[in-house]
């Protein structure tokens, strides 16, 4: 077949839309494009309809050749649902003869990244210019800090890292300590450094001795200690970090480092969300800190930066003065971000294999005492290789443990060996169940056993009791999450959601299942949207609770409020403020990111949705502690998502 006229395109591509197939934004993009600069050709718009599409996917860009070669992976359809008037994406593809980058070149939408064309094509990379924009920027920051020269010595590094990492019995912790001793002094050498590793590989612990390190090194010298933030993407994942770091920071008092009290008063203990740290504002895409007003610090610090989007990341990097230090920490094979770009997973693509330079390895034996292993040098490693540490021991899993192996096996693909290691039933840390139909009892069966809430407070007891008491109740509701792939259909987290609380009004747990969305005590909701007025941020959890209104007076009688834990404290809000919820027995994994929880169960639907992936998988068996329960409707759908593992185009690092 050959392209039709670009106002037939439109039409066709506006049936897309009304089929699912792209966005409506998608389309309409096409159409505002075509009106300010009418396009040459219908190939020009069909390209601007798919690098719209590839945004939402996560994308930074269409890859123009890749498209041709394998047009379904980037638009798979459903046959069945064609029309014979509406051809697909896959064959509009395919009817392209001429080559596609000359007639982008030839539409006056498009430059090679000079002027302000919305559309961006280097080489054979189209871009959105915004994404274009954000890549280029993040690249050239991270390249100006990685070509500043080491900040400290191995001479001044090598008696503070002693102390942080004193010697260890256990062959095992040894060899951890090791590790971790040589990824705090390569973050240390650097304006610029990420620290990886998957869940209980000690990130945390790395990066509060990291911290230790630069102010002990600082203080040593008789320079002020460094002003430093931590921050995380979300309210959830800064609640975690928050929880995580009071003891690490501690058990810096027994290790006798330069500065004494000094040194652990300049340590931060409250951790933020970046959208607090760089001072969002409400209902703009714009931050009050910017390369104009940058913010007063000398170091940042971001846990589970795998959930950084490429626009986020060009904020904070544009925020950050000249001077400061950026260390990011995360898991390089957990889901990506929800937003465009893997910022992470592009940083640490070559981390495996370390790659570092003879200048670097030799740096860091003087350091550390530790040599670098030679399957870890490379005298052709990037720069950006130099201040990339992997962590690669796991104090959480157990070696033998069922969750440790498990997530091993996910990761290399192997779908065979995770079902072989569910199945055989022989871990005390794993549970496989067949789920039979989206409505099979088990999953609220899961739910209703959850354990009891703590005693309630007497009715005239003082608000600190009432604080203590929400604050238990938060804890135990947190032992214990649902995690499903969808948000919508049979298995999605809104039809669990309404099921199981059908399954608690029967038990009697609440008074009537009513209608999706109503307020009643008990109720778990999560915050969806960023609120500046009640100090709450996007994914922070709070619980529905009767108490007295107002506290300790019970002449008042009794109302609801939903409590959440922020900023190292209860608040209390009435539920009729918060506009942005959702219940959250059930929630998808992609939300669940940056928390942790002491059992988690990951509903397999009996069906393959293309959200299901290696990522998904692994990020939801990590997000367990002490068990993992897999309720899967389908194993062949389990060994598709294992297989299936997530690609972002992007040009970023590479």
């Amino acid at each position: 077949m050959s392209l039709p006229a670009p106002e037939e395109f439109l039409r066709i591509a506006r049936g897309w839309a009304d089929l699912g197939w792209v966005r409506a934004l998608d389309v309409a993009l096409a159409e505002q494009l075509h009106t300010l600069a009418p396009a040459p050709c219908s190939s020009c718009l069909l390209a601007s309809v798919l690098v719209s599409h590839q945004a939402g996917q996560g994308h930074l860009l269409l890859n123009l050749t890749d498209t041709q070669r394998r047009p379904r992976a980037v638009i798979a359809v459903d046959p069945d649902t064609d029309r014979p008037d509406w051809p697909t994406p896959e064959a509009l593809i395919d009817a392209l003869v001429e080559p596609w980058a000359s007639q982008l070149t030839a539409w006056a939408a498009v430059t090679d990244g000079a002027g302000s064309t919305p559309l961006v094509l280097i080489d054979d990379a189209l871009y959105l210019r915004r994404y274009y924009r954000h890549e280029t920027a993040v690249a050239e920051a991270v390249a100006h800090r990685l070509a500043e020269a080491p900040r400290l010595s191995a001479d001044a590094v090598r008696p503070i890292a002693d102390r942080l990492f004193p010697p260890a019995d256990h062959p095992a912790e040894a060899a951890a300590n090791a590790t971790q001793k040589m990824a705090c002094a390569l973050a240390a050498r650097s304006q610029f450094a990420v620290i990886t590793g998957g869940p209980g590989t000690g990130k945390t612990n790395t990066v509060i001795r990291l911290l230790g390190l630069l102010q002990a090194s600082a203080l040593d010298a008789g320079h002020p200690t460094l002003r430093i933030r931590l921050a995380a993407p979300t309210g959830k994942a800064a609640a975690r970090l928050d929880e995580a770091i009071g003891g690490q920071i501690d058990q810096l008092r027994t290790l006798d480092l330069p500065g004494g009290e000094a040194l652990h008063q300049a340590i931060p203990r409250e951790v933020t969300t970046l959208h607090r740290l760089l001072g969002a504002r409400p209902g703009t895409r714009h931050f009050r800190h910017h390369a104009g007003h940058p913010l007063p610090l000398d170091m940042v610090v971001v846990d589970e930066a795998s959930m950084v989007d490429i626009e986020m990341m060009t904020a904070l990097l544009d925020a950050l003065p000249a001077h400061a230090r950026l260390v990011l920490l995360g898991d390089r094979d957990q889901l990506a971000s929800v937003e465009a770009g893997a910022v992470l997973g592009r940083l640490c693509a070559q981390a495996e294999g370390g790659h570092y330079q003879a200048e670097t390895a030799q740096w860091l034996q003087a350091a550390t005492g530790e040599a670098v292993d030679s399957s870890l040098r490379d005298d052709t490693g990037r720069p950006l290789d130099q201040a990339i540490a992997m962590l690669r021991h796991s104090f959480r899993f157990d070696a033998g443990g069922g969750i440790g192996q498990l997530a091993r096996a996910i990761n290399t693909g192997d779908a065979q060996t995770a079902l072989n290691i569910l199945k055989a039933q022989d871990h005390d840390d794993l549970d496989y169940r067949g789920l039979h139909g989206a409505d099979d009892p088990t999953v609220a069966r899961l739910i209703t056993s959850r354990a009891d809430y703590p005693m309630r407070p007497a009715a005239d007891a003082e608000r600190a009791e009432w604080d203590a008491w929400a604050t238990a109740i938060l804890e135990t509701a947190g032992q214990f999450q649902m995690l499903t792939p969808l948000r919508r259909g049979p298995f999605g987290a809104d039809a669990l959601n309404q099921q199981i609380e059908q399954a608690l009004a029967r038990t009697g747990q609440l008074g009537s299942a009513g209608p999706p969305g109503r307020w009643y005590a008990g109720r778990p909701v999560m915050v969806t949207g960023n609120d500046y007025g009640l100090k709450l941020m996007n994914g922070d959890i709070g619980i529905t609770l009767r108490v007295p209104a107002p506290f300790g007076d019970p002449e008042q009688g009794e109302d609801l409020r939903v409590a959440f834990r922020s900023e190292g404290r209860v608040r209390w809000v009435l539920p009729s403020r918060l506009q942005h919820v959702e219940t959250v027995y059930a929630m998808t994994v992609h939300k669940s990111q940056g928390s942790e929880f002491a059992h988690t169960a990951l509903i397999v639907p009996d069906t393959a949705p293309p959200v299901l992936t290696r990522e998904l998988i692994y990020t939801a068996v990590t997000r367990a502690r002490e068990r993992f329960t897999l309720l899967c409707a389908s194993d062949r759908v389990l060994t598709q998502a294992i297989q299936r593992q997530v690609t972002r185009q992007s040009q970023l690092f590479s």
